[in-house]
Order: structure tokens, then C-alpha cells, then sequence
């Protein structure tokens, strides 16, 4: 869609129309809501002033671009927001100020990043930013607080002086001021310099000023017509610019305005009263993992916790509003979680560390370093491990048990149903050692077998036992995977909850190894270095050659986001698929 000769009234008009895509497609698909209507002016002048077809467009994160992506001719196709095979997640650029400047082109095109308020708790950002002060690589930063977390602006004198610090006329009287003070030697120039910071002490800009980025806010990110003046302003510069833009949150749907978590992802829900559209009667094992930590504090006072920046996809919000003491939110800083915790595990307290699988990847050098290398008993209870469906391919909890079963002094376990979770907590909280524990975005799979036992150190629980050739080794969810591809087979076959993949219950896989020559492993995971590497390493150890593996887990392969259902069905790993495979 061409905006650059629309007027500000014209865009105003586009903004209400995308707002109102937005809400007509998320509300039947799901998706990231508040913060990609809050984005919306911000976007729309991005587009007005900059120039699409040669400027790098860059995004922290997909979920504040959906705009973007409707002005980049995916209106047609934004319907199929979050199912499969629908639009990548990922609009990311690195390195566009140095390309643009090793070829020359800086007279001619510049990097235009917006980035959330949540995202400046990251260290990288400040890396960046430091090299960038340093290097001055012309860039415009748009700063999207919607939370207001970097400072309140001070009422109107901080908006007029806003305003006034992002004019033409104030930017180049700085530059002329600059020039004729150098003139003066080193006492003048801090005189200037202690000026125009009192000024600025008004405005939260000073920290970035000091890292030698320009600052422009905070500025109202809902008023188009300054946001088009302002970003000119910036793009003609000619330096790297940060412009602080301030946003409300859900702008346009009067249910999802401010700041309530619960919108910042949704499923499905009705426009008209902002229900949700899909009513589950079924317990999710988030909600059991939340249950099962309430529980464990009311009889031990030294168990503390922390998310980052997810307490209510992790469950945590009532552990943080029932002890603010002993929980916390370290916000989007999965590193300093990692680390912080451990601190506190040296100090005799028994964190859990709870965190989506995915996002422990960002903490991976703090669990060996901090964590394990030292025998620290830190949990990581690891939410949404395996399929995630529509919230993106990065989001998928696949490596969680490739990359932690290489870290020694680490244990790694799964419940498959609410009771065994129980046990599993149960277990975790009296281990002395660093453990991780993995559960399912959504629900248990249902079975009809056997009743969990408590859990015990490398020990796996047989759940159905045959005279077949044939056992299916189930892992967390995956014991509820094999239970219905099992219902589907023409014989009744043997069925073990693994229940530790690191370490092994070797003693009864060497007995399942007397007893059947067909091992099938059923976990949500990757292959690459996960259940069925563990099971194949044992029993090359063993010298084991009769026992012929297969694994349904997931080959080497990024997984597409999208309906569950049809991810597994593209993955060859539904119930009826896998019975077929197995049928041979």
C-alpha cells in the first residue's frame, strides 16, 4: 500500500482500517493483540517517511509489525495470521548501518528500527547501542514504551520541551552552538554541555545522550501528524537518533486499553465483549504446575522463583501476588534469572526458575557456568516444551533436552498427566542438585493407564506390559502420544514412562531389552541429541545390537508455526500416522 502522498487526515483513516484488520483477524485466529494496535501510528509514519523499498525496516519482535505487514501488500493474505503456512514471524535485520556504510550508500538510505520498551532490559541492547554512540552510524531508533518503564514525562513542560529538542530550528542552533563554543576552549563547552543537560534531566534522554546516541521525547506515539515531523527530523540528521515515543497499549479496543498481560496474546475471542471463544474444560499443565507450587510454599518458606517477563503464561502471577518477597519478575532478562537464582540456591533457598523452553536458550552459558558447574539445586521448570502452534516458529520448545542433557551435574525428568506432576514438583523441590523439568503448552494428553507412582531418581514407570515384540517409550507428553497410537495398533504392545532421560533407568531398559526387539520413542522434542540419542548411547554402551530404535521425535528442522493439529500432521507424527509407521 503507497501512503507517501496521503495527508495526515488520509493516514489517520489507514490507521482505523488496520486497526480494524487487526481486530477482525486476531479475534478469529489469535494472536498478539495490544501491543500491535498500540504500534499502529508509530508504523504507519515509519512508512510516510521513510522508504520501504530501500530503507531496512527492523523489528525487535513480529508481534508489534502486523501493521507493517498490512502495508507491505499482505492485506490478502493476513488472514492467515497464525495458521499454517501462513506469515513468517521473523522480521529481523542485522548489521544494515555497517552494509549501507561499506557500500556507500548513507547519502541515499538508512536502518529505521523499532524496538519495545521491554526489550531495553536486554544486554545486547546496550552492546549495540555503545557501539553505535561510538561509531555513529546514521540510524533512526524508535523506542515503542508502552508501559512506561523508561520514565514518566513531567507534564507539559517536559511534552514542550519534548517538542522543542525535536524541531529543525533546535537541532541545527545545537550544531551552530557547538561549532562557535569549541571556539572557546574546554570551560565554555562544559558550561554548554551542564546547560543543555539540566534541560534534559526534565526528559529521560540523558542516558542515551551519554552513550552518544541523539535523543528525541518523550513523544506522544498516537499524534501522526508530529510523529511525520519528528521522524524527518531524525532521518535528516545524519547520526544515530533514539525518538521515545509513548503508546497505549490495545489504542483502538477499549477492552484491551492499558496494561493488562492478558491481551498481549490471545486466542480466539468474541469482538463484541472480549471473551474467549474457545472454552476448555480441561486443567492446562501450567495451571497444575501453578497448583503444585502454591502448595509446596505453604510447607517450605526457602522456595523462591522467578520468570522473566512471562508471570502469567508461566502461571507464576499468583505465586508473585502471594509472596512478592519470594517471587519475582526480572523482566525480559532470561540471563540474569538464571544467575540470580543460583545466588540464591548458594544461599540454601530453593529456586525455581520458570521460564518457556525456547527462552531458556538466552541463559544457556548462566545454567552451566552459574548453575551447574557449581551443583547449585536450581529447578527449570521449562513451560510450552514441544508444539506451541500459532505463536511462532521461534517459540517452539523443541532443543530444551539437546542442549541441557550435555551439561553434567544437570537431571532431566517429565510428568505426563496431573498426578505425575504432582510427584514431579514433589521431587524436584527435595532435589539437592540442579534439575529441569519440561510440561506441555495447553493440556495433558488423556490415557486409561495405570495411576503415577512418586517420583525416584532415574527411575522410569512401566505402564502396560505384553508379550509383543513391540514397546513404546514415551517422555512427557510423549506417553500420551504413544497411549493413542497404541489404541490404534492390532496388538496390544508394552508402554514405559521413561520419566528420566538423564540419567537413564538402565536397569529396566536392559530388562525391556530381553523382552522386545522394537523400540518406538515418543517425545516432543528434537532428534538431534534428544530422547531417542540418549536410549541409542545407552545401548551402544551396553553393546546392545538386537534392539532395533526408532524415534518419532522431530527431525532437523525449524518448526513452522500454526494450528497444532496440522503441524503434526505435516510432521508425520499424529497418532494415526505414527500407528501406520509402526504397522510397517
Amino acid at each position: 500500500m503507497n501512503i507517501k502522498d496521503k495527508n495526515t487526515k488520509e493516514l489517520e483513516v489507514v490507521c482505523q482500517d488496520i486497526r480494524d484488520e487487526i481486530l477482525r483477524v486476531v479475534s478469529k485466529n489469535g494472536g498478539h493483540l495490544s501491543s500491535t494496535l498500540g504500534a499502529t501510528e508509530l508504523i504507519v509514519a515509519m512508512h510516510k517517511v521513510f522508504d520501504i523499498k530501500k530503507d531496512p525496516f527492523i523489528f525487535d519482535v513480529s508481534h508489534q509489525s502486523y501493521a507493517h505487514k498490512l502495508l507491505t501488500g499482505r492485506w490478502e493474505e493476513f488472514d492467515t495470521l497464525r495458521e499454517f503456512n501462513g506469515l513468517c514471524a521473523i522480521s529481523l535485520g542485522v548489521g544494515a548501518a555497517k552494509a549501507i556504510a561499506i557500500k556507500g550508500e548513507q547519502e541515499s538510505r538508512i536502518p529505521v528500527v523499532m524496538i519495545g520498551d521491554g526489550s531495553m532490559t536486554a544486554g545486547m541492547v546496550y552492546e549495540a547501542l555503545n557501539e553505535l554512540g561510538d561509531r555513529k552510524y546514521p540510524m533512526v531508533i524508535i523506542l515503542n514504551d508502552n508501559e512506561m518503564s523508561i520514565a514518566k514525562p513531567i507534564g507539559a513542560i517536559s511534552r514542550m520541551l519534548s517538542s522543542a529538542m525535536a524541531s529543525p530550528f533546535y537541532q541545527r542552533f545545537k550544531k551552530t552552538t557547538e561549532s562557535f563554543v569549541d571556539n572557546f576552549g574546554e570551560g565554555a563547552h562544559y558550561i554548554a554541555k551542564r546547560m543543555e543537560e539540566s534541560l534534559k534531566l526534565i526528559t529521560p534522554g540523558l542516558m542515551f545522550e551519554e552513550m552518544g546516541i541523539n535523543y528525541i521525547g518523550p513523544v506522544d506515539g498516537h499524534n501522526l501528524e508530529q510523529l511525520i515531523d519528528i521522524l524527518e527530523t531524525a532521518k535528516n540528521m545524519g547520526q544515530p537518533v533514539i525518538v521515545h515515543a509513548q503508546t497505549l497499549k490495545g489504542k483502538g479496543y477499549a477492552i484491551a486499553e492499558g496494561k493488562e498481560e492478558k491481551w498481549h496474546g490471545v486466542g480466539p475471542f468474541d469482538l463484541e465483549s472480549g471473551s474467549s471463544a474457545k472454552k476448555s474444560t480441561d486443567k492446562s499443565a501450567t495451571q497444575i504446575y501453578t497448583e503444585a507450587l502454591l502448595k509446596l510454599c505453604e510447607t517450605n518458606d526457602k522456595i523462591v522463583g522467578a520468570t522473566a517477563a512471562m508471570p502469567t503464561g508461566t502461571g507464576l502471577t499468583r505465586l508473585l501476588e502471594k509472596y512478592p518477597n519470594r517471587f519475582w519478575d526480572v523482566a525480559i532478562a532470561e540471563q540474569h534469572a538464571v544467575t540470580s537464582m543460583s545466588a540464591l540456591a548458594k544461599e540454601g533457598f530453593k529456586p525455581f526458575c520458570t521460564i518457556y523452553s525456547t527462552f531458556l536458550q538466552r541463559g544457556f552459558d548462566q545454567v552451566i557456568h552459574d548453575t551447574c558447574l557449581m551443583d547449585l539445586p536450581v529447578v527449570f521448570a521449562l513451560d510450552r516444551a514441544g508444539i506451541v502452534g500459532e505463536d511462532g516458529e521461534t517459540h517452539q520448545g523443541a532443543f530444551d533436552i539437546s542442549f541441557l542433557r550435555a551439561i553434567p551435574n544437570m537431571t532431566l525428568f517429565a510428568p505426563r498427566d496431573e498426578k505425575s506432576f504432582h510427584y514431579a514438583m514433589k521431587f524436584a523441590s527435595e532435589y539437592e542438585h540442579p534439575c529441569s523439568l519440561r510440561y506441555p503448552r495447553g493440556s495433558f494428553k488423556k490415557t486409561s493407564l495405570v495411576g503415577a507412582t512418586e517420583f525416584e531418581l532415574g527411575k522410569s514407570q512401566l505402564l502396560q506390559s505384553s508379550e509383543s515384540d513391540t514397546l513404546l517409550i514415551g517422555y512427557g507428553q510423549g506417553v500420551g502420544r504413544a497411549y493413542e497410537t497404541a489404541e490404534l495398533l492390532d496388538e496390544k504392545v508394552s508402554i514405559l514412562d521413561l520419566r528420566f532421560v538423564k540419567p537413564l533407568d538402565e536397569g529396566m531398559l536392559r530388562k525391556m531389552a530381553k523382552e522386545h526387539k522394537k523400540w518406538f520413542i515418543f517425545s516432543d522434542s528434537a532428534k538431534m541429541g534428544g530422547v531417542g540419542s540418549a536410549i541409542l548411547e545407552f545401548l551402544a554402551k551396553e553393546k546392545i545390537l538386537d534392539v532395533q530404535v526408532t524415534s518419532f521425535e522431530y527431525e532437523d528442522c525449524f518448526i513452522t508455526h500454526g494450528n497444532t493439529t496440522l503441524i503434526e500432521e505435516s510432521l508425520g507424527i499424529l497418532p494415526r500416522q505414527l500407528a501406520e509407521k509402526i504397522k510397517g
